[in-house]
């Protein structure tokens, strides 16, 4: 008599059970993407509710129970906030200031993390040290000394105290960016950096066509904290520019709610229209903000 043939006899060699195995990484996914779902939505929430009110009128946007769904849709209210001030001129000031810091800080913090990670000197360590203890330094302790150096260089009224800074590793928060960097530059392997050397090239070879191409995640991430930081900045300008049609978006829109305090859907639309290119940014680069997040700090 033959043995009656299992499924396990009868499997062909080398096809693994993965069938029984899908469907539970299958359930477990969906409770993954659920479980984000519902994380996103305090996030999101927000931002919904400020479109939202920006496409009513007042008198919709108070209305118990809370609707959700204009109507009608109030498109008016973009073109009539944009128009009460003069945003088109505070947007060229925002990205000239946020183009200008973004290069200066990519370029600085970049070659004092090459400096940093891949570069063999003595004290190096030391002062790294010494660059980190930066960050425990409040940024309202050097407030005051920094707007008198700049009034006395007579900087006041202009984009110098806004953009400069960024052209010295950045100054403030430029520190968490050389940290940022120097981990990620550690996680390139040194073989590469001995090849280039072989072959007759310089340190600034070295940095600029083998440490800079492999660090694109990092450096997208670097750019995005940048620019969202110089995009939302509302103290800088506040202490440094006078006339008007010197403003950011930031401090544009705070004077904007200072005269139409009242008038909820063109405040609500302005807001809109000043985060949206922060949402859009954020949204084509997130492959390499994760990346360069997730990125940083792994070894060879």
């Amino acid at each position: 008599m033959t043995a009656l043939a299992t499924p396990e006899r009868t499997r062909p060699r080398g096809v693994a059970p993965t069938a029984g195995l899908r469907r539970p990484r299958r359930y477990g996914r969906v409770l993954v993407y659920a479980a984000l779902l519902l994380g996103a939505i305090p996030t999101i929430l927000p931002f919904v509710w400020l479109v939202r009110s920006a496409l009513m009128t007042d008198t919709q946007m108070f209305v118990a129970p809370p609707e959700w769904i204009p109507d009608p849709f109030q498109w008016s209210n973009f073109g009539e906030a944009l128009t009460a001030q003069p945003f088109g001129l505070y947007l060229l000031n925002t990205v000239i200031i946020a183009v200008v810091c973004v290069l200066g800080t990519v370029f600085t913090c970049s070659v004092a993390a090459f400096s940093f990670a891949r570069l063999r000197w003595k004290g190096r360590n030391v002062v790294f040290a010494l660059l980190l203890t930066g960050v425990m330094l409040p940024y309202a302790v050097t407030i005051i000394p920094t707007f008198v150096m700049w009034q006395e260089l007579g900087a006041i009224d202009t984009f110098v105290p806004l953009t400069v800074p960024a052209w010295f590793a950045g100054a403030g928060g430029g520190v968490f960016n050389v940290f940022l960097l120097r981990q990620f530059f550690l996680t390139i392997p040194f073989e590469l950096d001995e090849a280039a050397y072989i072959d007759g090239a310089s340190p600034w070879r070295v940095y600029w066509t083998v440490v800079m191409p492999l660090s694109r995640p990092a450096i997208v991430v670097v750019t995005i904290f940048t620019f969202i930081g110089t995009w939302n900045d509302f103290l800088g300008p506040l202490l440094y520019l006078q006339d008007e049609s010197k403003y950011t978006l930031s401090l544009g829109l705070a004077s904007f709610q200072s005269v139409f305090i009242t008038q909820w859907g063109y405040l609500m639309a302005a807001s809109a229209a000043v985060i949206a290119p922060i949402v859009a940014l954020f949204f084509f680069l997130q492959r390499y903000f994760i990346e360069g997040v997730t990125l940083t700090g792994i070894k060879n």
